[in-house]
């Protein structure tokens, strides 16, 4: 398979270096608008010809296209921030290829959907894109597949639930990710769908409950926050609810309530003295950059599924997880552990892709597809996952 990969950030870099290792990847072109950055991704792989690198403009489709054209590539990955996948995914549409990407633009119930609108034409044309599948969207959904298969006969939540226990020396505040897509998840309305009302909005950081995340991460309070998953698992598990909570802890919503009343969350350009600045570029460049914080990062983090519902008669309460440790992601790999975890979940599917093991048309969730063949690779790629009844 060859691969154009759009971005080479923490995550980008993830999803290089995890490919790299299988083989059948055939070559993956490193393109980014920072094309210093791409080469620096290149030398750490050792292999120009396996990974050229190129400099890209993500909102522009010709340049997209005519990239693909060149290297001849099967699938067009997105790796940048969400706000300028249609983009890509047109080029993909326009250059014949399989497109995936990692999360979801728009916001609440409208999440993806100029992609999955266009859907019918994609079919039309024999193409499939994959939404949503990195990590959480992703690795996530195809837990909440899997426990629809194999687990329950009547499933009446599903609700993803991330937590960690990771400090950043020499930092008080440092998301381990993208920092845009931190700002945006947390101060826009947080998502909630239900079998009988649809989807609906409530306020972000609402509705705390402790859960106890397992690895020796432990109890945790979760809150509702904006997620992919809960616009992409109504529409191929049958459920009655589903929901997304993550362990924040109090520094980090206070900082986000901060930023939304400052207004530096937007992305509208205002006037400083003269100069147009963008505010939440600006915060973006205050903090420091995940793709270098690995080094001074310790501890866990947890992605997982939590599923209620019924199995012969009887209440069932399960917990699908995947947990990466800091230490072993950077002696593995030099990367960070949350960027790996988001970079491997894609990896997993391309290789799935590669091998005609999933198949498809049109614009498809990782719900649509037999979880199986998935989790049965995840141990192959040293990401393996869990389950504990609860």
């Amino acid at each position: 398979m060859k691969v154009l990969l759009i971005g080479t950030g923490s995550v980008g870099e993830a999803i290089a270096l995890v490919a790299a290792r299988r083989p059948w990847l055939e070559q993956m072109v490193l393109a980014d608008f920072n094309l210093d950055r791409a080469l620096e991704v290149q030398n750490k792989l050792g292999d120009p010809t396996r990974y050229p690198a190129e400099k890209v403009d993500a909102r522009d489709v010709a340049n997209m296209v005519a990239l693909a054209g060149k290297y001849k590539v099967d699938l067009i990955m997105s790796a940048v921030n969400c706000n300028v996948n249609n983009f890509i995914f047109d080029a993909a549409y326009e250059a014949d290829c399989r497109y995936m990407d990692m999360a979801l633009g728009d916001l609440g119930a409208n999440m993806g959907k100029y992609l999955l609108d266009r859907t019918e034409k994609w079919e039309k044309k024999g193409l499939l894109a994959i939404i949503g599948m990195g990590m959480d969207p992703g690795v996530s959904d195809i837990f909440a597949k899997y426990a629809e298969k194999h687990l329950f006969d009547e499933i009446d939540e599903v609700g993803i639930r991330d937590g960690a226990a990771m400090e950043v020396k020499g930092y008080p505040f440092a998301p381990t990710f993208s920092v845009y897509d931190a700002i945006e998840e947390c101060t826009d309305p947080a998502l909630v769908w239900e079998q009988d009302k649809g989807w609906y909005n409530v306020p972000p950081f609402s509705d705390p409950e402790i859960f106890p995340f397992p690895e020796g991460i432990g109890h945790l309070e979760v809150v509702n926050v904006e997620h992919d998953e809960v616009a992409l698992v109504p529409r191929w598990v049958k459920c009655r609810k589903v929901t997304f909570k993550y362990a924040l802890g109090d520094l980090f919503t206070n900082v986000m309530n901060t930023l939304k009343i400052l207004g530096l969350n937007s992305y509208e350009p205002i006037d400083v003295k003269g100069v147009s600045v963008v505010p939440i570029d600006v915060v973006a460049a205050l903090l420091p950059d995940p793709a270098k914080i690995g080094p001074m990062m310790t501890g866990k983090t947890c992605v997982g599924t939590f599923v209620s519902g019924w199995k012969d008669g009887k209440p069932r309460k399960v917990y699908l997880y995947q947990s990466t440790d800091n230490q072993q992601s950077m002696k593995n790999f030099g990367i960070q552990a949350v960027s790996l975890q988001t970079g491997t979940g894609p990896v997993i599917a391309m290789e799935l892709l590669a091998k005609g093991i999933w198949q498809g048309k049109g614009v498809l969730g990782p719900e649509a597809f037999d979880p199986d063949p998935y989790l049965a690779l995840m141990p192959e790629y040293d990401f393996p996952y869990g389950m504990v009844e609860m």
